[in-house]
């Protein structure tokens, strides 16, 4: 009977063979290999689409919801597809003698189904094909700040919270003595709301210092609010510019966090409205004094306490660390006299705890704990009391050269970054390195002695390459009470930010006693006639941007000034000859200056040492003769300024100095280039050479012993060349170079000391082959070299070596950018154990690393170049990609350009400033 149903079944199905619905009974087996077949595409592509996916999203980018869409519509397309595929499988096993269905109608609608799907798959395919699958997020409402973990704070900074979530408490006082803690826990507070962001709109931090500069303080809000930058530059005044930041703040909820307040600030001058229970929002600040939050009108002050006995004990545990503390028995209980005598100040016990690490001595111990006794526990006024405790590390300085070298560090502003070569370069004006034959060997000195200021934290590391340091402005207090002879001597070191002040001290003659003396003040335009400052041996007059001239008696009462320092003046465009009398100068630094001539008068500075003319803002005319008469100058700086007299001419008088030790220079002339190639003396005092703006095709010949004798070369810039072939001439045979220290020494006797090496608007430059002999190479920058196709070319007679060589060994800063040519940095893999940042933008062929399995990460940091470039790179494995894709960033064109708008800023990670400071 089963199979007379069978037949009659099947007669419906012959009397149209040719129809519509017989076809998808006829087609079911191909059409599901065709299904099979499609859906292993789709998945395919589903696999590619979901990995470009959560590449993005490891760097913190969005998935676009399209892509997610699709996404998950192909997940559920499997399991439909699965059951489907199934389902025909059965009914084709079901079909009498291989092709006639047992249920035409059954047949029918799983045939339908099957081609209906294969129809859909093959759409989703279509629509799987996404340019862009992920977008960046927008900038988080909080950045993040780095901080120490807290220890101790866990009772004020649960108060503080209580009271961010009180309607009625819209403004709020931390304060309390310097050292504290205060600023600690305002990051602290500043980052708990990265998990609760979504509270406010906006949430603003800036460190305010003193004295208070209002239209700072609107820059950071209008940046934060990320308000338009023409919008800044078309409102003149900061009343304009309050206006615009009070109609933004009053439509959001926000929190304005303000570090080391010294006076009340007025809220609308700035453009903030007074928080309320209406607008819901908060302000946070902190400060030293009580005063001020009554002047700020703070609905909730807290004073931030000194941690208690266990929590001291705690904190300066973990600073003076644990193989000391069981070094010797005694140590612990002489340890813990040492944190109760800090009396639970942490910047005390942070300091004084890394003071002693390593001390492993109880008689030191012993020491110390005599020396922090010797103070009243309770002192009237909270610098003494701060300053008597961090004396200590101060006092553990192993030399009074060394201390002065500190006490010279407060003569900069409160919150401005150093750099260090500067400070080296003014304690060699100083005299306090004593005396100085050459500037390499101060240099070295110089260094060594700001490697223990910094382990005595007494200045801090600021930046990535740490060319700068940072000194915290209690410290900096207390660095300016010492001098002062513990504040029995006030006037003896000035630093004013405001010059009203230095006009009240002339006026009742406090300046005699004066020995030191920093001016920094934007709205200055006029300082008073003269000073009298007859001990007078340091002046810094910086920054000072209103500033034109100076009387032309300014100097004359200021007979023993060995440093002057007027750099970044910007407006400042001429010198009283007066200063030619100034007969004990021994640094002077101009830099920044619109400075048009210099002053004949200078030739009589017979001691001047150090002599800086740098990124001047107007051509400069050196008159004749001046350069030649400074007999004791060891250190000449023209870097980034045009001169009308003549580099050639120049050279020559820096030629006829018998100490001459350092020079740098720019040269953009062949005239220039060839006197400085016919001079060995010359050469040997290079210490950075750019050579720019050359209009015609150069070739730089530069023989070994010409390079030998550049033995303190350190920086190389080249700009706006056609071409570049530094030619090596080499002093050994080809057997030579078969061995591999042969060859290595062969090297060294080049570029060792070359550091850092610039290369920008080259337009015929092929390859930079030659840079293989800087073995001790840390920075290399190359731009807007348009034929540049490798970096390093592996086809020159030492390949055999060079490939087992360590180049770039020492390589730890490398930025490629818009070289369309590019193809390769090198063709084989390289090891870069010094590695720290790669930025790539605009090297569209650049299609491959040099990275391999054996390519160090150790102390990479970030690779950044675009999303597109990086997604293109070929790698040999897969798992190489895997090992160095958490370390790229996305550099989008514009986060690129504005980042080398600021190279010349303290927060590049890779530009180091030639200017000095």
């Amino acid at each position: 009977m089963e199979f007379l149903s069978s037949i009659v079944g099947l007669i419906p199905c012959f009397y149209d063979h040719t129809s519509k619905h017989t076809v998808y009974i006829r087609d079911l087996k191909q059409n599901l290999q065709a299904l099979r077949k499609e859906m292993a595409e789709l998945n395919n592509l589903y696999e590619d689409v979901k990995a470009r996916v959560e590449g993005a999203e490891q760097r913190q980018m969005m998935r676009r919801k399209e892509v997610g869409g699709w996404i998950c519509e192909v997940e559920v397309m499997v399991t439909e597809v699965q059951e489907i595929l199934q389902k025909g499988d059965q009914e084709i096993q079901k079909r009498c003698l291989g092709c006639c269905p047992r249920n035409c109608w059954s047949s029918y609608k799983i045939g339908k189904a099957v081609s209906e799907k294969l129809v859909a798959v093959s759409g989703q395919i279509g629509k799987g094909h996404f340019d862009v699958v992920a977008e960046m997020l927008p900038r988080p409402l909080v950045d993040e700040l780095p901080m120490e973990e807290t220890v101790g704070s866990e009772l004020a900074y649960g108060r503080i919270c209580g009271f961010l979530k009180d309607p009625q408490v819209g403004i709020m006082g931390l304060y309390g003595m310097g050292g504290v803690g205060k600023t600690t826990l305002l990051k602290k507070i500043h980052n708990n709301f990265l998990p609760t962001s979504s509270d406010f709109d906006v949430v603003i931090w800036d460190v305010v210092s003193k004295p208070s500069n209002v239209e700072k303080i609107q820059k950071v809000l209008w940046n934060k609010l990320q308000l338009s930058r023409d919008g800044w530059e078309c409102r003149s005044t900061k009343e304009e510019k309050a206006a615009e930041i009070l109609r933004v703040l009053k439509t959001k909820k926000f929190v304005l966090l303000l570090d080391d307040i010294w006076e009340r600030l007025d809220l609308l001058e700035m453009g903030v409205p007074h928080p309320d229970a209406q607008n819901k929002s908060k302000i946070v600040f902190t400060t030293r004094s009580q005063d001020v939050c009554r002047q700020m009108q703070a609905q909730k002050s807290i004073k931030v306490e000194c941690l208690s006995s266990e929590a001291a004990w705690t904190l300066f545990q973990k600073k003076v660390g644990e193989e000391t503390l069981k070094f010797h028995p005694h140590i612990p209980r002489l340890a813990k006299i040492v944190a109760e005598e800090c009396k639970g100040l942490p910047l005390s016990l942070v300091t004084v705890g890394r003071a002693m690490v390593g001390e492993k001595d109880p008689s030191n111990w012993d020491k110390v704990i005599q020396d922090l006794s010797k103070f009243p526990a309770e002192i009237s006024g909270m610098e003494d009391e701060l300053f008597n405790r961090l004396k200590v590390s101060y006092d553990r300085l192993s030399d009074n050269a060394i201390k002065s070298c500190f006490i010279h560090c407060s003569l900069f502003s409160e919150d401005v970054v150093i750099r260090i070569e500067t400070l080296i370069e003014q304690w060699i004006g100083e005299g306090l390195l004593g005396e100085v034959h050459d500037i390499y060997e101060a240099r070295n000195q110089g260094h060594k002695i700001v490697k223990k200021l910094k382990h005595a934290c007494l200045v801090e590391s600021y930046g990535l390459r740490e060319k700068w340091v940072v000194m915290h402005d209690v410290i900096h207090d207390m660095a300016l009470w010492l001098y002062g002879e513990c504040g029995k001597e006030k006037n003896k070191i000035l630093v004013y930010n405001d010059v009203f002040r230095l006009k009240e001290a002339a006026e009742i003659s406090e300046l005699k006693e004066t020995e030191k003396m920093s001016l920094w003040d934007q709205n200055l335009e006029k300082f008073p006639e003269t000073l009298m400052c007859p001990n007078l041996k340091t002046l810094f007059v910086r920054r000072c941007h209103q500033l034109t001239k100076f009387s032309s008696g300014f100097f004359q009462f200021m007979p023993l000034i060995r440093v002057l320092n007027l750099a970044c003046n910007d407006n400042l465009s001429e010198l009283p000859t007066g200063i030619g009398e100034l007969n004990g100068l021994r640094y002077l630094n101009l830099s920044s200056t619109r400075i048009r001539e210099l002053p004949i008068e200078l030739k009589n500075l017979k001691k001047l040492m150090i002599l800086h003319l740098n990124s001047m803002q107007s051509p400069v005319t050196i008159p004749q003769d001046l350069i030649s008469n400074l007999i004791s100058l060891k250190f000449f700086s023209l870097w980034n300024t045009n001169i009308l007299s003549g580099v050639e001419t120049l050279l020559e008088e820096l030629e006829s100095l018998n100490d001459i030790n350092q020079i740098r220079i720019n040269i953009s002339s062949a005239l220039s280039l060839n006197k400085l190639k016919r001079s060995h003396k010359l050469q040997r005092c290079i210490s950075d050479l750019g050579l720019h703006n050359w209009g015609d095709v150069i070739t730089l010949e530069l023989s070994s012993s010409f390079l030998k004798r550049m033995e303190h070369l350190g920086a190389l810039h080249v700009h706006d060349c056609d071409d570049v072939n530094i030619s090596m001439e080499r002093e050994m045979t080809q057997n030579d170079v078969i061995g591999l220290s042969n060859y290595n020494v062969a090297r060294e006797q080049y570029f060792y000391s070359l550091r850092f090496i610039v290369i920008g608007n080259c337009s015929k430059l092929l390859d930079l082959t030659w840079v293989v002999y800087a073995s001790c190479l840390e920075a290399l920058y190359v731009e807007d070299c348009e034929s540049i196709e490798l970096v390093l070319h592996d086809d020159h007679g030492a390949y055999e070596i060079v490939e087992k060589l360590d180049i770039f060994s020492r390589l730890k800063y490398l930025k490629l950018n818009r070289l369309p040519r590019l193809k390769s940095i090198y063709q084989h893999p390289l090891l870069f154990p010094s590695l720290e940042i790669i930025k790539v933008y605009d090297c569209k062929s650049l299609r491959s690393l040099p990275f391999d399995s054996n390519t160090s990460n150790n102390n990479l940091k970030k690779i950044k170049g675009e999303t597109n470039w990086w997604n293109r790179l070929r790698w040999k494995d897969e798992t190489i990609k895997d090992s160095f894709t958490p370390y790229f960033q996305v550099d989008k064109a514009e986060a690129y350009f504005a980042e080398e708008s600021e190279t010349s800023s303290i927060d590049d990670d890779m530009q180091e400033q030639l200017v000095s400071n």
